[in-house]
């Protein structure tokens, strides 16, 4: 079964196109990007196998955005299917799914009504995962769809850890409870990390950790996400590339009092201007962090260690939480590649039972490696996720 594989943003979609042969077995047949979508000119790289192309042209819309993919896909010399009646099926990543959906669905009329009431928990997300779904609808009206949702792998978490503890009435009101993010990215690889390790997943208890320019951290207790550091929204939890994480909300309405802010402002300053670009006043990407703090920028060195910290802090709290650990993974463009923040992170977790080869650590990118030493109580590894195949197993099997 081939299955296309979108992710809409605001402004960008990324792609893969995937012959799923089944649950364990598939081939990648391209992947790419469209990038500012709605500016005078976007971009579009597509990668059939290891060649590229690169694109640059207005795409005013995503359905434009998408049947330039389409063309592309079909193309004589860059295309990877002879026509789009090959295209089995698409799946698509919905980052909020509430309550609603606490599994991977068929869209249908139902569906995206359902998708549209939750534009309010994920103003930014939401709009432009349906302007994907119509996009197909429009130009592949007979291709059946799925949504996978990023909320749904935490759908597992029990009450007394999704609940805040705010007026219970702001939960059957407005629905002001934990929802969590990255789930298709914690399921695969705490699931990959599982077998690399000969852990019974069904039995274990891992800590994964998400990070990269957003970041979480997920307790997953016998496969099951039992709780996880973002919340109502994905400006909750660990330190991150312009969102604070965890911050007193006494600071907020000070903030707002002091600094004349109305709620917009607000979230601008958390979400947009916070996390390492707030603190280090040099940006929000890890690397220039990374180069800052090596050039003895102390704000950037700041930042590193508050990071380190924040994810720190949480894995010792899950690890409370399930009552034991038996694994913690990194993955995430932070989490595959940036060893010196690995290290920070696990340094002085020796109590847990972790015994960290630094020197391995130095040298694994992307990769899918163990990094503690033989005989560690617990193990710790990186996983290179892959939320784009965990969306097309879905779409595959639900189609079926």
């Amino acid at each position: 079964m081939i299955v296309l594989v979108l992710n809409c943003g605001s402004s960008s979609l990324k792609y893969q196109v995937l012959d799923m042969k089944d649950d364990n077995t598939n081939v990648l047949l391209a992947k790419g990007l469209v990038e500012r979508i709605g500016l005078p000119e976007g971009d579009i790289t597509h990668k059939p196998g290891s060649e590229k192309l690169e694109i640059h042209k207005p795409i005013p819309t995503h359905t434009e955005g998408i049947k330039s993919v389409l063309d592309l896909l079909v193309d004589e010399k860059w295309g990877v299917v002879k026509s789009l009646d090959q295209i089995d099926a698409v799946g698509h990543r919905v980052a909020h799914g509430g309550e609603t959906f606490p599994v991977s669905c068929k869209i249908d009329a139902e569906v995206i009504e359902g998708i549209e009431k939750l534009c309010a928990l994920a103003p930014l997300h939401n709009p432009a995962n349906l302007l994907g779904i119509r996009a197909v609808e429009t130009l592949m009206p007979s291709t059946p769809q799925v949504a996978v949702f990023d909320t749904s792998f935490h759908q597992t978490m029990p009450d007394y850890a999704y609940m805040y503890a705010i007026p219970y009435e702001y939960y059957e009101k407005y629905g002001a409870r934990r929802y969590g993010f990255h789930g298709t990215s914690h399921k695969f690889v705490a699931e990959k990390g599982c077998k690399l390790a000969g852990l019974d997943m069904n039995n274990s208890k891992v800590v994964t950790c998400h990070l990269g320019n957003g970041g979480s951290v997920t307790a997953v207790l016998n496969g099951k996400s039992v709780d996880t550091s973002m919340g109502f929204t994905p400006v909750e939890g660990v330190v991150m590339g312009t969102r604070c994480g965890n911050i007193d909300a006494g600071l907020v309405t000070f903030l707002q009092e002091k600094e004349g802010l109305d709620a917009n402002g607000v979230n601008t300053v958390l979400n947009k201007k916070s996390g390492f670009l707030g603190v280090s006043g040099v940006s929000s990407d890890g690397r220039d962090i990374n180069n800052a703090a090596d050039n003895g920028n102390y704000r950037a060195a700041l930042s590193q260690k508050m990071f380190a910290h924040s994810v720190k802090k949480y894995i010792g709290a899950y690890s409370a939480v399930m009552g034991g650990l038996d694994m913690v993974i990194f993955t995430g463009g932070i989490g595959e590649n940036d060893s010196e923040a690995r290290e920070r992170i696990c340094e002085n977790l020796e109590y847990l039972g972790i015994d960290f080869n630094k020197e391995l650590n130095a040298k694994v990118r992307g990769e899918d490696v163990i990094l503690t030493n033989p005989g560690s109580k617990v193990l710790v590894a990186t996983i290179a996720t892959n939320e784009e195949l965990v969306i097309a197993t879905d779409t595959m099997n639900l189609v079926k």
